[in-house]
């Protein structure tokens, strides 16, 4: 394809097993139905995605969106999507870094690995050369060991813990990102590849330079205003850990495994004690100036909100170095640390124990190398809860553990959880941005009325980030107004706020057929009984309650109604016709 503007036009394919490659040129109304990154990779994966995880047909495929390796802000992410092996759930994640861009300098819109090679390989791409190389010195090695040995390119890796059947492995990019949800990872490892590393000598074109630097400026004066990423407490300052006060003072801090809902150790665990302890450096992914990966000053990764929360309050633990440790070992193994911290907090509740910081930090290690305790729990919290005749115990959703938010505290995100496509997920409607943050307007946290069409259209929304590809937070204050102006000024498309929100609709209802494919229904589409039974931890004029089953229901009908699927959560031909996708349920 040609005079294409943002899209290169190119997918390489790899079969790790043979060695083969070939290009792709999708058509570009296939490019402009599904922009890029989550949406063109499940455009690619939804063929295959009914297939069993494990088999070698089972894409992973590396997608990076329009705006990638362009002045256009928070351009340095993209997407990464497969079968999840935790949850059986389509499954991605979004990712920075400075893969993205390396992959678009290569030539690429995409990269899909297929196959499985008969060694441990790497696979090394420098703009349209591929090789694939015998990667049998880094069997086992950590994630951060594998880095070392590449200097130049971008790189992702998996580590021990994908190589050890963990069915939350994650993949490791460039050092210090992850795509962390799901068990990618594993799903790499298992085509016996061990690491990507990609080199581009290339420059991505874009259509209208001028157009594009108007809305870059319009974009950076709405986040200069933002108190959320801007301000002195935002998470330009403290980073994603600038959540931590505000899920406590809400009393929403998952704690005790779900048990309460309040931390009384939080004031001395948040992101100002960790800044004060360790000094900070400030980072961030590629074409980004929000910059809210944090470092402490001996390199440490400082813990994202999620890890900062769930290795305190859910474990019951109260040593902030045992969070940075455990956050580190996390990383290094190749974990999703939410998945990590939510099994152990399961396995200490079944077995009835406290959690003192040397265990909790062996635990990580045994999970990470198969051993032990964690021959068990490298298999996550609803495996192993169901294998010891506990399956309450696990606080997940299809099976994808949940993060740092109670819904007992804030009904959209109960709501948002039982519908996500992949599982317990904070991030494919995120409601904190309305419930907590009052962003772009508040909502009630403790109502049901209106959420249904707020999920909805917010997933819409996330769908189309996730594929321009952008970051979420940059929506704390920029809206696809400016986005689209964007967009347009990338790839000369003329796209608008509401084509993108059509383009978001048809990537998320897309993804609820490749579930149906795989036999979810309404059944999974719910949260576990403690939440119906059991309040949480009330108090300071704030009152917890258990959440109404029936009001829950209700919401959840409401729901399917406007996302245009039966009363069973599934796909209707007529709307797959409105919305132009191919009818395969």
């Amino acid at each position: 394809m040609t005079n294409m503007h943002g899209w290169t036009g190119k997918i390489l394919h790899i079969d790790a097993g043979s060695g083969a490659t070939y290009i792709s040129r999708p058509d570009k109304s296939v490019y402009e139905r599904f922009i890029g990154g989550r949406g063109l990779a499940g455009f690619f994966l939804r063929e295959r995605a009914a297939g069993p995880w494990d088999s070698p047909d089972m894409p992973v495929i590396f997608m990076t969106g329009p705006l990638v390796d362009t002045p256009s802000p928070t351009s340095g992410r993209m997407c990464i999507m497969s079968r999840s092996p935790l949850t059986g759930a389509v499954c991605d994640t979004s990712v920075g870094g400075f893969l993205g861009a390396g992959i678009k300098r290569a030539g690429w819109d995409g990269l899909i690995v297929t196959g499985k090679s008969s060694f441990l390989c790497g696979i090394e791409i420098d703009d349209d050369r591929v090789r694939i190389l015998d990667a049998g010195s880094l069997k086992g090695a950590l994630t951060g060991d594998v880095f070392k040995r590449f200097p130049e390119g971008s790189t992702a890796a998996v580590g021990p813990a994908a190589e050890n059947g963990v069915l939350f492995a994650n993949i490791a990019v460039d050092g210090h990102f992850f795509s962390g949800r799901g068990g990618l990872g594993l799903v790499l490892a298992g085509k016996n590849v061990k690491y990507i590393n990609v080199r581009g000598s290339g420059k991505t074109a874009v259509f209208d330079k001028e157009e594009l630097l108007k809305a870059r400026e319009e974009i950076f004066r709405l986040v200069s205003a933002s108190s959320v990423l801007k301000g002195e407490f935002g998470l330009s300052e403290f980073g994603t850990g600038a959540l931590y006060d505000l899920m406590h003072t809400r009393r929403m801090m998952p704690t005790a495994n779900f048990k309460r809902t309040r931390f009384e150790n939080a004031p001395e665990m948040n992101a100002w004690n960790y800044k004060n302890r360790y000094g900070q450096v400030r980072s961030g992914c590629g074409g980004c100036h929000i910059q809210c990966k944090k470092k402490t000053s001996d390199g440490r990764p400082v813990p994202e909100f999620e890890t900062m929360s769930h290795f305190s309050a859910l474990i019951g633990n109260t040593d902030i170095e045992t969070v940075v440790e455990a956050n580190r070992l996390c990383n290094e193994f190749g974990m999703d640390t939410i998945t990590a911290a939510s099994t152990i907090a399961c396995f200490s509740e079944i077995e009835g124990f406290e959690l003192r910081p040397d265990k909790i930090l062996g635990l990580i290690g045994d999970m990470g190398l198969s051993r032990g305790d964690g021959e068990i729990l490298k298999l996550g919290s609803r495996l192993y809860a169901g294998k010891k005749g506990h399956s309450a115990s696990s606080m997940s959703v299809k099976g994808l553990e949940l993060p740092a938010y109670d819904p007992r505290g804030a009904y959209g995100m109960a709501l948002s959880y039982a519908t996500s496509t992949r599982g317990g997920c904070h991030l494919r409607a995120y409601p904190v941005s309305s419930e907590i943050l009052r962003k772009p307007v508040a909502t009630d946290r403790f109502g049901w009325s209106g959420k249904a069409r707020i999920i909805k259209l917010s997933e819409d929304l996330n769908a189309v980030v996730d594929s321009l590809t952008a970051c979420k937070f940059i929506f704390f204050a920029a809206s696809l107004e400016e986005y689209a102006r964007a967009l347009s000024g990338v790839t000369g498309s003329g796209f608008d706020a509401q084509d993108l929100m059509k383009a978001g609709e048809r990537i998320y209802y897309a993804e609820r057929i490749m579930n149906a494919s795989n036999g979810f229904t309404s059944d999974d589409d719910d949260l576990p009984p403690r939440f119906f039974s059991d309040g949480g931890s009330g108090g300071g004029g704030i009152e917890v309650a258990a959440l109404s089953r029936d009001d829950f229901l209700t919401a959840r009908s409401n729901y399917y109604r406007v996302r245009g699927l039966d009363e069973k959560g599934m796909p209707l031909r007529e709307k797959c016709e409105e919305i132009g996708l191919e009818w395969t349920v």
